[in-house]
């Protein structure tokens, strides 16, 4: 079943390349999301629209937590906003469940915000799928190889190999 799922928390390029490696994924589309009361500014995310018989949501957060500062609040926060942007109630309820779950396997405490997604507003088309058409760049070679290379050691049944082969 086809599902979207917005999440923010690191830079959109780092969070666009992590989510495109990913087997189930259809399609990762790079911005800025908006929510609701102190989070209505926009802040970098992504959506993700992916296959869920092929990877659970679960996996998805458990993968964007582990891709980001999740568990750190700084001065970059309403830029780099850490969140998992819901759909509907039952999605809420399903990432509040997960984020509870999951943050046994975290030492200090999760501060990914679960809000209402309500707005996205697109990146420059010249500026998304950045990783995959800048994989040398200096950038890309120091924050996001880290990231890519995570998925492989730690989520290797979800990792597209053929995408990442060159790591």
């Amino acid at each position: 079943m086809i599902q979207e799922i917005a999440l923010g928390g690191g830079c959109h390029w780092c969070t666009e390349a992590v989510f495109q490696s990913l087997i189930g994924v259809q399609d990762v589309k790079q911005g800025w999301v908006q929510s609701t009361e102190v989070n209505n500014t926009f802040s970098e995310a992504v959506i993700v629209q992916f296959d869920s018989e092929i990877i659970p949501l679960k996996i998805l957060v458990e993968i964007h937590l582990h891709t980001h500062k999740s568990t750190v609040q700084h001065s970059m926060r309403k830029k780099y906003r850490s969140a998992v942007y819901f759909y509907n109630q039952p999605q809420q309820e399903e990432v509040l469940k997960l984020l509870s779950e999951l943050q046994v396997g975290f030492n200090n405490a999760i501060i990914t915000q679960v809000l209402p997604f309500i707005a996205f507003k697109a990146s420059r088309e010249e500026i998304t799928n950045y990783y995959y058409s800048n994989p040398k760049k200096p950038f890309c070679e120091q924050f996001i190889n880290p990231k890519l290379k995570l998925l492989l050691n730690a989520f290797s049944e979800y990792a597209n190999s053929d995408l990442l082969r060159h790591l």
